[in-house]
């Protein structure tokens, strides 16, 4: 519904009580949200929006393909302080303006990737609440990125992801950002959700993602993009009386095997049952051949510019394709499993997966509560064996290694000047061939309430643990730290992992600060962490029309190369939201 530019109405209760048959006090409850952007009857929209931040929550996309615009706070710059090299800001501030001249406030939730001189950061785009389809640079997409062809030194923002058909499908957020170089040319990838906003749609949510191709160099450079290749849909559409529910795909990320031409997407598919009125959350994995490393077409027909995938390309809405591969099934008393994240192995092809258990449902629905399951960062191994080019793979997740680790979660937190309740503690990857490793961050309060950034790696293929207890990352302050970057792993085999930082738990003063070139395998912290930001942004004095007013996570990238083994260099971007100017900001740093 994108505020009041697609506003439309919600569906009316003497059409939920005859399709529905409910009781008149539970469909008043029911109608109270407003409804999707398509008008008319009950859409995936409507069913999967009027229990978000009830029994269940989803990501920052989905808040915004719910709700539209939320405007809230105000505007102030921030301090200054002193750090390694430049932070520069990759979209512009000036093209945030609707076609009628409207300033939007919020670019967050970033992402970023770089190969040789170039680099793609993107963000969720709150410009797009306020423009109509079609806008000049794409405006009214809700994915915006901005590309450099200078190392990151400088940007252009490019607007929004090009979509001809923005009247029926909407990008909405949740970008992720990957990039490789077949046969000498660079190629990004950027992800995103993607979904219906008429009624005469498709009414499948999917996740889809635009192929960009980079040429040129210094001010003659360009980033030329796709329209939308699909990478998955839903995969189930329960009716009930001539309404239908379709599955809502959410939280998206991606991880590239460069060595054998593939990508792959991650997220969870909430699907609602119009009988019972639950909500299940299922884990899925999609694949997509790109071609090979030398620029020819990969076996499934697939090139760099025009990816084949296998999750959601074929079925309908009336006839759903199966998932490509569940890694999750839903949790049988419900709780929800959210924040999925790929990290592929180049050397095998193996792909790990890890996602937050009980996520928010262990305070917002009582028998996951009441059963005290644990809330937990859970990972999985899924062998290249599994990942056939083919319309499904035949692994289940029965068959796949895992490993949890229980955490002490944020989501409870109010923190200051965050303007999103509940905080997540998704979990972020990469894979060390070099160390043997898996390794995975999150923030945890288990040393103090303000909480850590933890680090806990595992052993290839079995999972075991290498430590025996997770590593404390954040050493800088006793403040809040939250949302860490990582990737992957540089050409020695070391990680990179950055966060949101500060002085103090009574403050909103918020800075990057990353612990570089670590040993996946490292038994405690001893070393000083790098200060990233040279401006400070209290925010508790930025405007943003985008809750979370500055996302649910940050990203780091290590700079890809394009031969092996490791296929990436030493040079590491950053990327996060800045609200040093009141306005949040995607902005980047390197090493």
């Amino acid at each position: 519904m994108k505020g009041s530019v697609r506003a439309n109405p919600v569906f009316t209760l003497t059409a939920l009580v005859s399709a529905l048959f409910m009781t008149v006090a539970l469909v008043a409850s029911f109608v109270q949200v407003p409804t999707a952007r398509a008008a008319g009857g009950i859409t995936t929209r409507s069913a999967f929006c009027q229990n978000l931040g009830k029994t269940y929550q989803a990501s920052s996309g989905a808040q915004m393909f719910c709700f539209g615009s939320q405007p809230n706070g105000n505007g102030s710059p921030g301090g200054q302080s002193n750090s390694i090299g430049t932070n520069v800001d990759a979209a512009n501030p000036h093209e945030d303006v609707s076609p009628a001249g409207a300033q939007a406030f919020g670019q967050s939730e970033t992402s970023i990737a770089g190969e040789g001189p170039y680099v793609v950061e993107g963000w969720n785009d709150s410009t797009g609440f306020f423009s109509p389809c079609p806008s000049p640079m794409n405006k009214e997409e809700l994915t915006g990125f901005g590309f450099s062809a200078n190392g990151g030194s400088s940007f252009m923002d490019q607007g929004g992801l090009p979509n001809s058909n923005c009247k029926n499908t909407l990008y909405e957020g949740d970008p992720s950002v990957e990039t490789w170089r077949p046969g000498g040319t660079t190629y990004f990838y950027v992800s995103s959700l993607f979904d219906p906003i008429s009624a005469t749609a498709d009414q499948r949510s999917h996740i889809a993602m635009a192929a960009c191709k980079a040429t040129g160099s210094g001010s003659s450079a360009l980033i030329s993009c796709s329209q939308p290749i699909i990478i998955a849909s839903s995969s189930m559409c329960p009716t009930q009386s001539g309404f239908i529910f379709c599955g809502f795909l959410d939280k998206d990320f991606l991880s590239i095997d460069p060595a054998r031409g593939r990508l792959y997407a991650t997220f969870t598919e909430f699907v609602f049952n119009p009988v019972t009125f639950t909500q299940t959350a299922t884990v899925e994995l999609a694949v997509c051949d790109i071609g090979t490393p030398t620029g020819g077409t990969g076996p499934a027909g697939g090139t760099a510019g025009a990816p084949v995938c296998f999750n959601g390309a074929l079925g309908s809405q009336t006839h759903p394709a199966p998932p490509y591969l569940v890694v999750a099934t839903p949790d049988a008393n419900g709780c929800e499993n959210e924040g999925a994240y790929p990290a592929v192995d180049v050397k095998t092809g193996d792909v790990y997966v890890a996602y937050e258990h009980n996520w928010a449902t262990s305070f917002q629905l009582a028998v996951c509560a009441t059963a005290s399951e644990a809330i937990q960062n859970v990972m999985n191994f899924v062998p290249f064996s599994c990942l056939t080019l083919t319309p499904t793979s035949s692994c289940k997740p029965k068959n796949l290694n895992r490993n949890a680790v229980s955490i002490n979660s944020m989501e409870l937190a109010m923190i200051p000047g965050y303007n999103r309740f509940p905080m997540n503690d998704f979990p972020r990857l990469a894979v060390s061939d070099e160390a043997g490793t898996v390794s995975m961050v999150w923030n945890d309060t288990r040393f103090h309430p303000a909480g850590d950034i933890l680090l806990q790696s595992f052993k290839l293929g079995t999972l075991s643990g290498v430590q025996t207890a997770p590593v404390r990352l954040s050493t800088e302050s006793n403040g809040w730290h939250f949302m860490p970057g990582l990737r992957n792993s540089d050409q020695n085999g070391n990680i990179n992992v950055s966060w949101y930082s500060r002085s103090s738990p009574n403050t909103a003063v918020t800075n990057v600060f990353a612990a570089l070139q670590l040993n996946p395998r490292l038994g405690s912290r001893s070393g000083s962490n790098t200060l990233v930001t040279i401006h400070s942004s209290d925010w508790n004095a930025v405007s943003s029309d985008i809750v979370p007013n500055f996302g649910d996570y940050t990203d780091n990238y290590v700079i890809a190369t394009a031969g092996g083994p490791t296929y990436t260099g030493l040079k590491l971007y950053m990327a996060w939201s800045d609200g040093r100017i009141g306005d949040p900001q995607p902005f980047e740093a390197h090493t």
